[in-house]
C-alpha cells in the first residue's frame, strides 16, 4: 500500500526565498503543508495567494519549535504516514525529500546531516554556529548513545506514528533537543543520510538575545537539562561545561 506522506515547512519572514522554495518543493512533493509562525514583512501575504499548499498560520511568532510542534499536530489530525520538514531558507535541497520518505521504511526518523560526508560545493559553515553545533551533538551522544553528526538539521522525514509516542513542550531551538531525548526514551530508530551544506547568508540571526553565542549555548545546555531530568539518559549536562569554553 502506498504510503501518504506531506512535506512541512516552518516559515517566519521568509519573504525573499518563501516563494522559490515552495516552487521547488512543490516539484518533489504531492502535499505541501506551511506553518507560518507569525511573519510580519510580506511572507503570510505572499502564501495566503497560494492555492497549492495547506497554510497553517500563528496570529503571533511563537518560535521555531512551536511551528515544528504545530506541523506534528497536522500530520497526525491528518493521518499521513509519513512526515517531511525541510526549512524555507533555501538550505536543504528539495530533490532529497523522496529520497527521505523511502528511508523511513527501515527508520522512525531519518535525521539530515550536513558533517555526515563532503559535498564538492559545500559552504564554510560560521565558526561559532559550528563549533556549538559540534559541541552539543558531542554530548547528546554521550549521554544518549547516539552517533549523530548533527544534532539541528531542520531536514528530517519522520514516520507519524512515532511522532503520536512524543510529547514535545519547547517552543525555541532547542526542540529538536528534547525530541532527540524523547526519542532515546521511546526506543526510536534513528538513521542520518547526509545533505549539502548551503548556507546563503551567513549573517542570518537567531533573533533576539540568542545571537549571543554563549546565550543560545546556554540555552541549548538548559533544554537539554530538563529534557534529561525528565526522561531520563544519563547525569545532567550542567556538569558538561567542561565540554566547552564558556563563552565561544
Amino acid at each position: 500500500m502506498p504510503q501518504r506522506w506531506v512535506t512541512a515547512l516552518p516559515v517566519y519572514n521568509e519573504v525573499r526565498y518563501v516563494d522559490r522554495v515552495l516552487d521547488e518543493v512543490r516539484a518533489y512533493s504531492p502535499r505541501v503543508l506551511v506553518v507560518d509562525d507569525g511573519s510580519t514583512d510580506g511572507t503570510a501575504e505572499l502564501l495566503e495567494a497560494r492555492p497549492d499548499i495547506q497554510l497553517v498560520r500563528h496570529a503571533v511568532n511563537r518560535g521555531y519549535g512551536a511551528a515544528l510542534r504545530t506541523a506534528f499536530a497536522q500530520a497526525i489530525r491528518g493521518q499521513y504516514q509519513i512526515l517531511v520538514t525541510i526549512d524555507c531558507d533555501g538550505q536543504h535541497e528539495p530533490q532529497r525529500i523522496p529520497e527521505f520518505v523511502a528511508a523511513c521504511a527501515e527508520a522512525d526518523i531519518v535525521s539530515g546531516s550536513r558533517y555526515l560526508r563532503r559535498f564538492a560545493d559545500d559552504s564554510r559553515p560560521p565558526a561559532q554556529r559550528r563549533q556549538i553545533n559540534a559541541e552539543i551533538t558531542d554530548v547528546l551522544n554521550a549521554r544518549l548513545g547516539l552517533q549523530l553528526t548533527d544534532a539541528f538539521c531542520g531536514f528530517k522525514a519522520y514516520r507519524v506514528d512515532a511522532l503520536k509516542r512524543l510529547t514535545l513542550t519547547e517552543d525555541g531551538y532547542g526542540m529538536p533537543l528534547e525530541l532527540w531525548v524523547q526519542a532515546v526514551h521511546a526506543g526510536l530508530r534513528i538513521v542520518e543520510r547526509p545533505v549539502p551544506l548551503i548556507y546563503l547568508d551567513e549573517s542570518r540571526s537567531f533573533g533576539g538575545a540568542l545571537d549571543d553565542g554563549a546565550t543560545r549555548r546556554a540555552y541549548y545546555y538548559d533544554v537539554l537539562d530538563r529534557s534529561l531530568a525528565r526522561w531520563g539518559g544519563g547525569d545532567s549536562c550542567a556538569a558538561c561545561s567542561a565540554c566547552g569554553e564558556e563563552a565561544e
